[in-house]
């Protein structure tokens, strides 16, 4: 049996390893990022009973009458009610700071004008403003499931925010509907997927169709006047989203922004005015609360953990407090997840179960001393249920029911001590010191000899202990099976040593090496295999720390840029200069400087990034110039693109009827998009239908360009006066060429104006680096491809992109769209995000037909079909995948490591989700070339058979 290795055995032991790789990493995602409520169940009349007290006699409360349970319900929390209905406002993707401003700062002037009325409603201490700190992802789903659940949801909601599900878990509004609550829901239709059946009425409009900011809004306000004027309804949601697509088309800076603040500012005057300040229609006392979800970058997009995206608004409108200076309604502070049992206490319904939140402060100033007490006491009892579920029984141990009733523990002293040790510890002991001042507190009261200063201590006991039981519940919300977790992490490093294994096996194949040379030093001395190496390592290094993976980029474009100076090096190295340097030379040298100014220009394009995204560079200064300059240069760039695709489609001198027809139809795509830059770029929110239709003829015409080419030019390009392998170098080389450069096309079309000079300049790099490949740069395959690889990624920063999820483009992806459809937005997203790596990977075929093209005259006429595919095309996509394979690998090692990590869920999974959806960017694009190269070489292997039949048979 021969040990050389067949193309069968080949595909067949990469595709096992993809596969390998594909099991391990679903394992470890969904071990690492599990989705799952910490309780099952709902809360009920047992949550304003004592945890460790023997429960009452089972009742099953579902068939108590709704009015009956509302009784019930107020009976037992000894809290009084003082409000009827509420309404619930969700102004979509509203900062904070728009409002409340920031570090005790007032808001900007134009924001502060904008709201005039809301804005004399805090200045009157007619209403309390919070900072609610929102958890990430910042995005609208799991932020909704917070509010109303109380409970930080996994950190896969954000890929979940596409395709929402019905909320099971425990939640504010089942509780309504126990008690026989009727509720009414208006705008984003996320409500309505997350409790499907529940509303008396709804109106929902799509949340992700981001070019709609006017009719999104108008369809909620439509139906305000009506429902203001009903009294039918208990509870009233409006979910507001024109300010997020202002943000997200235009930016925090939009033009639209003042408008639409303006807007909102109207609809919070007319609920006030209406539901609560005329009492003519008798409906009841009224709370009104305006909350966000989250906030916004500068570039108006969400996702990250920033405080600019964290920032949301909690502000409650009509609640009795003591707070009647601005400074106090605006600098105070919360959490998101405190808005659930704040509005379970004051409207009479038990706390949901999983909650993790606390009760806002101020809330419940209007409460009697011992109604305050009582509140922060069943806040404390459910968080101690779900402490009771995280901790081993022992911990309990000398409590009883008597202690949670007069705070007398079997064991411990009377007084209050000093709480230290470990953090389990620490909270039984400050929930003890609150038993036993709520208790000592109590006892006073019936003699009548407590003080405030007993009061104040007995409160301060309970906020010390639901603020250390909310951080700790918070950070155990996720439990993490260490056996999964090591499981997916096998099968990925098995994965990875299949891939390296494979290489090193073609390595010895492609250089013609017995295999024990391949690993000898002399292999490893060569300047450029060790740089390849190197950024390796260097990459993985960096992962495990946080500030690095947030600037990521600077490590890219360092790694490229010196590996544009090597080849310099290397290439001035090979000439004589006391014979002076020929043409060629010359042009080496020249391409050569050409990466290395376009690779700058690419580094300044974007300052990336996390930390330092305030310096200036290229595309602040064009956008500050004015939006004329940006769209010249959009305009300059799609020109430039044209003429440069056309070079390159004729640059083989082929006069085949299908070369011109595709050029004919590629320069038709240019012009097309030259024309939607012209005529529609202004038109950011997409109310011009020709605008669309355009795009959907784009989209046509450069499918029919791209797979057309590639289907019909194998059949087209033989010619009997040149070897096998020449001609499928053309071939590829065409096919190659129509790729990339519809590709490029399709970019200018979808990314931001801004950047259709990275574009081209990405063009140009591709074209170059084909040209010196074409005219040996003394480098050996393996790095050319391996530099390729690094390159897309450099351009992927380039682009605008980071590791965190605020910079994934929403606008783009509804381009040629007219409706919402889930599917095509997240593919067109996807396509903007990778539009950098998917290029380089494209421009795979290319390369590999100059290759073949290059050698042609090497090859035997008897070389079988199965050795090229294996040796011209295996090799090279065997590069990448190795490399993401490796990169992938230790970045999970790295997540696994950093579990416990405080920016875990800030810096480490986000970036996670972009290694792992690079690997699905490698993957796609290997695929494409691949197929791509084995049918050509397939189909001219078919024809020369053919023809050589027929010179036989004649």
């Amino acid at each position: 049996m021969s040990t050389e290795m067949t193309c069968t055995r080949l595909t067949i032991l990469t595709v096992a390893g993809i596969l390998l790789q594909i099991i391990g990493l679903s394992i470890f995602v969904f071990g690492f990022f599990p989705v799952k409520p910490t309780l099952s169940g709902v809360s009920g009349s047992e949550s304003y009973r004592h945890p460790l007290c023997d429960p009452a006699p089972n009742t099953n409360e579902s068939e108590i009458h709704r009015e009956k349970l509302r009784l019930l319900y107020q009976e037992s929390s000894g809290i009084s009610s003082r409000y009827d209905r509420l309404i619930l406002m969700v102004i979509d993707g509203l900062p904070g700071e728009f409002v409340l401003g920031k570090d005790g700062q007032p808001p900007w002037k134009v924001w502060k004008e904008s709201m005039p009325y809301t804005q004399s409603l805090l200045a009157n201490g007619d209403a309390i403003g919070y900072h609610a700190k929102a958890a990430p992802p910042t995005v609208t789903m799991p932020r909704l499931k917070a509010m109303v659940s109380g409970a930080i949801g996994g950190f896969l909601d954000v890929a979940f925010n596409f395709n929402t599900q019905a909320l099971l878990d425990d939640n504010l509004l089942g509780q309504f509907l126990r008690i026989g609550w009727k509720m009414v829901m208006l705008g984003d239709e996320t409500w309505i997927k997350l409790f499907p059946g529940l509303f008396m009425r709804h109106d929902g409009v799509s949340s992700f169709f981001v070019k709609d900011t006017v009719q999104v809004d108008k369809n909620v306000s439509r139906h305000l006047p009506n429902e203001l004027n009903n009294d039918d309804w208990n509870l009233l949601i409006l979910h507001y989203l024109g300010l997020d697509h202002v943000g997200h088309t235009g930016g925090r800076n939009s033009p639209l922004m003042a408008s639409k603040l303006k807007e909102m500012d109207d609809v919070v005057r007319t609920m006030h005015s209406r539901a609560m300040v005329d009492r003519s229609h008798d409906q009841g006392r009224t709370l009104l609360i305006v909350v966000s979800d989250h906030g916004m970058t500068e570039n108006g997009n969400h996702g990250g953990s920033s405080y600019e995206e964290t920032d949301s608004l909690m502000l409650f409108i009509g609640l009795s407090s003591n707070i009647s200076d601005y400074a106090g309604a605006t600098n105070t502070l919360a959490f998101q997840v405190d808005l659930t049992p704040t509005l379970a206490l004051l409207f009479g319904v038990p706390i949901p179960k999983n909650n993790v939140g606390v009760l806002v402060p101020g809330t419940l100033n209007s409460l009697r001393d011992f109604e305050q007490l009582r509140a922060l006491e069943l806040n404390s009892w459910q968080l101690l249920r779900l402490m009771q579920a995280q901790l081993p029984s022992s911990f309990f141990v000398g409590f009883s029911c008597k202690c949670f009733l007069d705070g007398i523990c079997e064991g411990f002293d009377s007084d209050i001590s000093e709480c230290s040790g470990d953090k389990e510890k620490q909270l039984i002991c400050l929930f003890r010191n609150a038993a036993v001042l709520h208790g000592d507190w109590k006892s006073k009261k019936l003699t009548e000899s407590s003080s405030a200063e007993d009061f104040s201590r007995a409160l301060d006991a309970y906020n010390a202990f639901l603020k250390t039981a909310s951080e700790w519940l918070a950070s155990k919300t996720t439990e993490k099976p260490v056996f999964l977790l090591g499981l997916g992490v096998s099968a990925m490093l098995l994965s990875c040593v299949v891939c390296a294994t494979l290489f090193l096996s073609l390595f010895k194949e492609v250089y013609n090496e017995p295999k024990d040379q391949v690993c000898s030093l002399k292999y490893l001395l060569n300047l450029e295999e060790v740089f390849i190496l190197a950024v390796l390592l260097i990459l993985v290094v960096s992962m495990g720390s946080s500030s690095m993976v947030e600037e990521e980029h600077y490590i890219w474009h360092f790694m490229v840029s010196t590996f544009y100076l090597l080849l310099l090096f290397k290439t001035v190295k090979s000439f004589s200069f006391s014979k002076g340097l020929n043409s060629l030379g010359e042009y080496k040298i020249g391409s050569i400087f050409l990466l290395l100014i376009s690779g700058r220009l690419l580094r300044g394009w974007h300052q990336g990034g996390v930390n330092w995204t305030y310096f200036p560079d290229i595309s602040k200064w064009l956008e500050q110039a004015g939006g004329s300059y940006v769209k010249w240069i959009q305009l300059i760039s799609t020109f430039l693109v044209i003429g440069l695709g056309l070079f390159t489609l004729f640059r083989r001198g082929s006069k085949r009827k299908c070369v011109y027809i595709q050029a004919f139809v590629f320069s038709i795509c240019g012009f097309l998009v030259m024309l939607h830059a012209w005529r529609y770029q202004g038109d950011i929110f997409g109310t011009d239908n020709g605008a669309t239709v355009t795009a959907k003829v784009i989209y046509l015409l450069l499918s029919i360009s791209a797979v057309g080419g590639a289907l019909v030019l194998p059949w087209s390009m033989l010619n009997k006066d040149e070897s096998f392998l020449a001609i499928a170098g053309d071939c590829l080389y065409m096919i190659g060429s129509a790729y990339v450069l519809c590709w490029c096309l399709l970019q200018l079309l979808l990314q931001q104006p801004i950047n259709s000079g990275p574009i081209l300049l990405l063009l140009i790099q591709i074209l170059v680096v084909s040209f010196l490949s074409s005219k040996d740069v003394q480098v050996n395959e393996w790095v050319e491809i391996a530099a390729l690889y690094y390159m897309g990624m450099a351009g992927h920063f380039a682009l605008g992109n980071s590791n965190t999820l605020a910079t994934i483009d929403v606008a783009g992806a509804f381009i040629g769209i007219s409706s919402h459809s889930t599917i095509l937005s997240g593919i067109l997203m996807f396509m903007i995000t990778y539009a950098s790596p998917l290029l380089f990977l494209l421009s795979l075929v290319m390369y590999i037909g100059g290759k073949l093209r290059k050698h042609s005259h090497l090859a035997h006429s008897d070389t079988d079909l199965g050795q090229i595919l294996k040796l011209k095309l295996g090799f090279p996509c065997l590069v990448p995948l190795c490399i993401n394979s490796i990169l992938l690998t230790a970045y999970t090692v790295v997540l696994l490591l950093m579990r416990n990590h405080l920016f875990v869920w800030s810096v480490f999974s986000p970036k996670y989700l972009y290694v792992c959806a690079t690997t699905v960017c490698t993957y796609v694009g290997v695929c494409i070339v691949a197929v791509t190269v084995a049918y050509a070489l397939s189909v001219t292997t078919f024809l020369r058979s053919k023809t050589q039949q027929l010179v036989v048979d004649s």
